[in-house]
């Protein structure tokens, strides 16, 4: 048998870094292939999947590896309290792009116009999975796939289609970009094959983007109060679709 920690290192540089039990339990929901996971306390592990994820519980069993919590801490960037860990394969992006041009589709797409803050895209990514959207798009120069993103996303980038495109390639589909001088989203019945597009909490929507957009819209929000965080923002549009009867059963 390999040893998980030798593993571990043979195949970090190629894949996904699943931090903490939820983000495992998630990938393993929605089909990740995870060729190693480890933890430092294997009984306490297999509890929480007796608690909180029976359905699981057996691809844990057979998946999850005790080794000693400082090989374990030597594995992360810091150690996660449910002292889990495991690598995942980056779902081809050939896949992911079939996914997005999908005509026609069944919830929209998420499209984060130059997003800056790590954290807030990996919420993003989590409440489109949760809604059900087609997938988030990124442009700009952050990853997606960054582990602090995915680590934000709780594991769900497997549950929905997460790449990075220039706004010249972005999916077909009727674009929807957030605008304070927008029509008022309660107004509008945004369709299933929408893509719904929000600009930086600090510069807006960007010009490549602005020009791109079908049509502007805009959030209410109180008069002198500046803006919504980012994933504030995604959840208040995604939940106004899905009041038009479109979000998941």
């Amino acid at each position: 048998m390999t040893d998980p920690v030798t593993a571990w290192r043979r195949l970090a540089g190629g894949c996904v870094l699943l931090d903490g039990f939820h983000a495992l339990k998630h990938a393993l929901r929605f089909g990740a292939e995870v060729p190693v996971a480890v933890t430092a306390d294997r009984a306490a592990a297999l509890a929480l999947a007796d608690d909180l994820a029976p359905d699981v519980r057996a691809a844990l069993d057979a998946l999850l590896a005790e080794v000693p919590y400082d090989a374990y801490a030597s594995l992360v960037p810091r150690p996660h309290p449910t002292a889990v860990a495991a690598l995942a394969v980056r779902p081809a992006r050939e896949a992911n792009l079939r996914a997005l041009a999908r005509m026609p589709r069944t919830a929209p797409v998420v499209v984060l116009d130059q997003p800056r803050n790590l954290g807030n895209a990996g919420a993003v990514v989590r409440l489109a999975a949760g809604f059900g959207a087609t997938g988030v798009v990124t442009t700009g120069p952050l990853d997606p796939w960054h582990p602090t993103v995915v680590r934000g996303g709780a594991g769900l980038h497997f549950a929905t289609a997460v790449e990075r495109l220039e706004v010249g390639e972005l999916p077909p589909g009727p674009l929807f970009a957030l605008d304070p001088e927008g029509e008022d989203i309660r107004g509008l019945k945004l369709p299933d094959d929408a893509l719904l597009a929000f600009g930086s909490e600090r510069s807006g929507l960007s010009a490549a983007l602005r020009a791109r957009a079908d049509h502007l819209v805009a959030l209410p929000m109180r008069p002198q109060v500046s803006s919504y965080n980012l994933a504030t923002s995604v959840a208040m549009a995604l939940f106004h679709w899905s009041a038009g009867g479109g979000a998941p059963v």
